[in-house]
């Protein structure tokens, strides 16, 4: 929770992230808030009021995640909606001619994930979705020790770059100053 609210604050991508790992935690524990206070909650040394924030915070992810019936995968919708705000932005920068880099690192990831779409056989996703699997995938494959082909390195990097401007620009966007009112 503390951990989520900072990263939320300082990199929107990071958040993301953690937010789905979070999800995952959540499953390894089978929803069970007291095995979840025993392997994560405990392990925080907090005082017993943030002890007991933290726990809620957990409830309450349990509880969305039920009635969202991601109780064994997918995403909750809080999640969801960080996609969908960074795709729009996405979109928007694509389109504005003041933004040159952007759209330059954009076509410079495309083919990772048009190869990405590919290679996976899951149900066709955007584009920014499809980067963020692909860093959660290659976090998982970190947590596993498993190989990691310099191809496939190579890709991470490029998702990562363009990851981080869009991430960037969002919080440019939080602050009005991508899109200050006087240039539109």
């Amino acid at each position: 929770m503390y951990i989520a609210s900072q990263k939320h604050k300082e990199n929107i991508a990071e958040y993301l992230l953690y937010m789905w790992q979070i999800e995952d935690i959540i499953r390894a524990n089978g929803l069970d808030i007291e095995k979840i206070e025993k392997n994560v909650i405990d392990k925080f040394q907090l005082d017993p009021a943030q002890k007991k924030e933290m726990t809620e915070w957990y409830e309450s992810l349990i509880d969305m995640m039920r009635r969202e019936n991601v109780e064994k995968s997918g995403h909750l919708q809080l999640n969801k909606n960080v996609i969908i705000q960074l795709t729009d932005l996405h979109l928007a920068l694509l389109k504005d001619p003041r933004f040159p880099e952007y759209t330059a690192e954009f076509y410079k990831t495309l083919p990772y994930i048009v190869e990405l779409r590919a290679k996976s056989g899951e149900k066709p996703t955007g584009e920014i979705e499809t980067c963020f699997n692909a860093l959660y995938g290659m976090l998982m494959l970190r947590l596993q020790s498993k190989e990691v082909t310099a191809e496939t390195r190579q890709a991470i990097t490029q998702i990562s770059r363009f990851l981080a401007l869009l991430s960037k620009d969002y919080h440019l966007d939080r602050e009005d100053k991508l899109f200050p009112p006087d240039q539109e």
